[in-house]
């Protein structure tokens, strides 16, 4: 793919500044760009390099100043770095929706309707009364359950699995070996000791532009549904157990776990190697810290929460700094202690009184 210049400021809503007609053919950094390639230029401590880049253009902000004669055109915008990010989506989305047709050998399941503009790749499998919207991409082995029902221009790729009747929305990515549906992990304790399991009869539904990182598991509802609200992006290695609901927009790093029928609010932010229990709730606008251990509710929305037992930030970071101090603290203490039990054994108790301190 080529384009002009010009043709990519008319995209970002920007104005060119030297030679509108040069061809762009790659995106590249800023210190690596060559001929044909566009870079953005956002961070200063980079700017040395707009001054010695063979790149053909230079994405910048409409108040920087060059201080040195430049080779490449400039593109000024209100953001480089939020233009840069919408030109990789957009390169993103050609890649992604350049695949059309059916490979074979490919499986379609009794009574399954597809869109127009389906890519079906090797070895994947649709189940029965399935529905497949316009411009989907179902990559190589992916394994698509009985009843599902997935919406216009998502994208499954290579090795998914998504069990029955899940539902997923429109623009939804769910990147390789995620596992939409498994059971959740659900079992009656029996008076021999042993489990019972309990059957998992619910679903999943991912609602619109949700992403679901490779390897992330999301346990269908015992009852009812587990929901993935609008806008929710979730990284890899992510486990999201059965009944669970996460609200619009929320953004889940890797190796995160939330139990059962846990709910998490809206536009939340939630860190790496995070633990939530089950049956909690955390409100709108909420942060949890890398590490953190959600063991009870809040109520407060826009909450930053940290440690294990997570608490407010602030608080966690006090006792932290205490924590730290101890090493310094405890000799001193000991030593403290012990010169008062000498002056204790040291007095001279009055006749009569008892040989012990009250």
């Amino acid at each position: 793919m080529e384009f002009t210049v010009a043709q990519i400021a008319q995209l970002l809503g920007g104005d060119v500044e030297g030679n509108a007609s040069r061809r762009i053919n790659q995106l590249a950094k800023i210190e690596d760009g060559t001929e044909g390639a566009l870079c953005f230029l956002s961070n200063l401590k980079y700017e040395q390099f707009l001054y010695t880049t063979a790149a053909s253009a230079v994405i910048v902000g409409r108040t920087f100043e060059a201080k040195k004669a430049v080779n490449p055109a400039l593109i000024r915008v209100d953001d480089a770095y939020s233009a840069f990010s919408r030109l990789l989506e957009e390169y993103d989305k050609a890649l992604k929706f350049s695949k059309t047709g059916v490979e074979q050998p490919s499986f379609l399941g009794e009574g399954t309707e597809v869109g127009e503009g389906i890519y079906r790749g090797v070895f994947s499998v649709i189940g029965k009364n399935c529905r497949i919207g316009a411009n989907v991409k179902i990559h190589p082995q992916a394994f698509i359950g009985d009843n599902v029902r997935i919406g216009d221009n998502t994208v499954v790729h290579a090795g998914v699995k998504i069990y029955d009747n899940c539902v997923i929305g429109a623009r939804c990515s769910i990147y390789p070996n995620a596992v939409i549906g498994s059971d959740g992990f659900g079992f009656a304790r029996q008076p021999d000791g042993s489990y019972r399991a309990i059957p998992q009869l619910g679903n999943v539904v991912l609602e619109d532009d949700v992403s679901v990182g490779s390897n992330t598991n999301i346990d269908c509802a015992t009852m009812g549904s587990t929901l993935i609200r609008q806008g929710v992006k979730l990284d890899n290695l992510i486990q999201i157990g059965h009944n669970v609901e996460i609200g619009k927009h929320t953004v889940i790093a890797a190796q995160t776990g939330v139990s059962g029928s846990a709910k998490i609010g809206d536009n939340c932010q939630i860190g790496g190697q995070v633990g939530v229990a089950g049956h909690i709730s955390i409100p709108n606008r909420t942060i949890v810290t890398a590490k953190s251990g959600v063991s009870k509710s809040f109520r407060k929305e826009g909450l930053i929460l940290g440690g294990n037992p997570a608490m407010e930030n602030t608080d966690f970071l006090r006792s932290r700094a205490l924590l730290r101090q101890l090493p310094q603290v405890l000799p001193q203490l000991a030593k403290r202690v012990g010169e008062i039990e000498k002056e204790v054994k040291a007095l001279t108790l009055p006749a009569g009184e008892p040989e012990s301190l009250p």
